[in-house]
């Protein structure tokens, strides 16, 4: 039973796509809460005291700051996805 038992076809489609259009704001909220986060964790990490512009080092250590947040993220949903794929079978 999926809730949607006594809709028309009509209002089922609009109820489809509306919970379509809620998970993609969904990913956009996520998405924007990981930016802000690791915006935070490197800044802390790399800025010592803002100027009007960056020098090569904290550059350089917010570059690799955000590429190891990226990549550790990935690592973790990949490893995440690969257990509830096993978990399936």
């Amino acid at each position: 039973m999926d809730g949607f038992d006594n809709l028309n076809a009509s209002e089922k489609a609009e109820a489809t796509e509306l919970q379509r259009m809620i998970a993609i704001e969904q990913q956009k909220a996520q998405f924007q809460a990981q930016v802000h986060t690791f915006t935070d964790v490197c800044w802390d990490k790399c800025v010592d005291s803002p100027g009007s512009k960056l020098d090569y080092r904290t550059e350089t250590c917010l570059q690799s700051c955000v590429e190891r947040f990226i990549d550790t993220t990935l690592t973790i949903t990949n490893r995440f996805t690969q257990m509830v794929q096993k978990g399936a079978h």
